[in-house]
């Protein structure tokens, strides 16, 4: 059981109820916070889709991906129920307002071209109004297409409904070591006293993924791995990284500062920007087939499903500093984490010992398959010579706790119920994460992305982003 206090009860309304979503992640993440202790008693889900079904159907639903607590799932089955309408019409918001009474939070678990219009009906119906309770709106990504797009989304929802009552979601923000960035920071005396331009020379942020395209072929190629990634879950930890100390761990604080590193990010040359694609190949022990190849692909396709930016944070503690992001499908390995490279220490000392070029250290934080923190640097190997060899201090969280099987939505869903904003973007993060890679969106609308095969570290110009630099990415493990 956890030490945290309960939630309030209150209606979780699942407009998409019917989808992967609901069924893969927030159905296991609410069992957890159930089996730990956290949710009231009261709480309740309604889930709404356009399809036939009932409350049997949709639990059974639900139930797919739910794996033991059989105890927590049976306490949650009995308060799942279902409601069928069509997102669009007015009677739908009719029905559903005379069933709700006090709290709810309305999560919007569609495709992205309902988030307007749910917001627009849920405000005109009066369904947001906090008259007996609160009432909370959740947004998946993508929040928009492009800055335009991402501006017009904002406004819309926002005239509908206060900043406090938005919940803009980024799954990767639920993850402990994501989380546990600001403790590792602002927590040790030695981090922090390092954690600026004078020691830290360059860091990478990589989020690189085995799976390919898969049967996603027709909404990856009209977004692509850069509207995917790099706005929303990319920037925001390298919002964490590269924030200052909040004056607290309240949400509208810890926002605050990571909207300004955001609006500290230059626009994106294309010259500091690479895309790839993937050929044909094995990735992850499977065959894929070419990019191109995908059903719902088009054959003169121009999407991209690699990306590497060189990014600047122009802020006094990060001037000069540069910062490497990438993301890609089909790659060599499942691996996203945050590498801290520092400077190096000045070589007269060991000008004339064994191994003396020795790589820098560097803070290695693993954010998936395998949570855990590493810093890297050089001891002396046992022996009359002054030889210096590679060392890891680890830290595995898995060795530590008991992490049980959890989605990464469980502190997210939590925090929405108990009203706490930190880990979801506000308006002003969301439209600088569009502004700063608009002239990249702008650019690739014509040319081609760099090839790559399946199963690799992505394109060669992506090497040589950072080899005209003098530096080298970080291996993919």
């Amino acid at each position: 059981m956890s030490e945290a206090p309960r939630a309030p009860a209150a209606t979780l309304v699942i407009f998409g109820a019917m989808g992967d979503l609901a069924s893969r992640l927030l159905m296991p993440a609410l069992v957890h916070l159930e089996r730990d202790g956290l949710l009231d008693g009261e709480t309740t889900l309604l889930g709404i889709s356009h399809g036939e079904s009932d409350d049997a159907g949709l639990r059974e639903k639900l139930k797919s991906f739910v794996e033991g607590d059989e105890a927590a799932w049976r306490r949650w089955e009995q308060r799942i129920t279902y409601l069928r309408g069509d997102f669009g019409d007015d009677a739908l918001y009719d029905t559903l307002k005379a069933q709700l009474q006090g709290n709810a939070v309305f999560y919007l678990a569609t495709a992205p071209s309902f988030f307007g219009p749910i917001g627009e009906k849920l405000g005109t119906s009066g369904l947001l109004d906090e008259a007996d309770g609160f009432r909370r709106l959740v947004v998946e990504k993508p929040f928009g297409t492009d800055l335009e797009s991402a501006q017009a989304l904002n406004a819309r929802l926002l005239s509908h409904a206060e900043e406090t009552q938005i919940y803009r979601i980024d799954h990767f923000l639920g993850k402990e070591t994501v989380q546990n960035i600001t403790v590792a920071r602002f927590g040790n005396a030695l981090t922090e006293a390092v954690w600026n331009n004078r020691y830290v020379d360059h860091v990478e942020i990589t989020a690189a993924e085995t799976v390919s395209v898969g049967t996603r072929g027709k909404f990856y190629d009209e977004t692509g791995a850069l509207r995917d990634m790099v706005p929303n879950h990319l920037f925001q930890l390298l919002a964490l990284v590269a924030m200052e100390p909040p004056n607290s761990f309240d949400a509208e604080a810890v926002r605050s500062e990571k909207a300004k590193v955001i609006a500290a990010v230059t626009p994106i040359p294309p010259e500091d920007a690479v895309r790839g694609r993937y050929l044909a190949g094995e990735a992850g022990g499977k065959a894929v087939p070419a990019y191109r190849d995908t059903p719902d692909v088009a054959a003169d396709s121009r999407t991209e499903t690699y990306v590497a930016l060189k990014v600047a944070v122009e802020t006094w503690r990060w001037h000069g500093v540069p910062f490497y992001l990438r993301t890609g499908k089909a790659m060599t390995a499942r691996d996203t984490e945050i590498v801290i490279h520092f400077r190096e220490v000045p070589r007269t000392l060991f000008r004339n010992t064994p191994n003396s070029e020795l790589p820098p250290n560097r803070l290695i934080l693993q954010i998936q398959p395998n949570e855990a923190l590493t810093m890297e640097m050089a001891v002396k190997e046992p022996g009359p010579l002054v030889k210096m060899v590679p060392a890891s201090l680890a830290f595995a969280y898995a060795d530590a706790f008991d992490l049980g099987h959890r989605t990464g939505y469980e502190t997210l869903l939590y925090d929405v119920l108990i009203g706490d904003q930190s880990l979801f973007q506000r308006a002003d993060q969301i439209e600088g994460g569009w502004r700063a890679v608009q002239p990249l969106l702008d650019a690739w609308r014509s040319g081609e992305p760099d090839d790559y095969p399946a199963g690799s570290t992505g394109p060669q110009s992506a090497d040589a982003l950072l080899a005209r630099d003098g530096r080298k990415w970080h291996d993919i493990t």
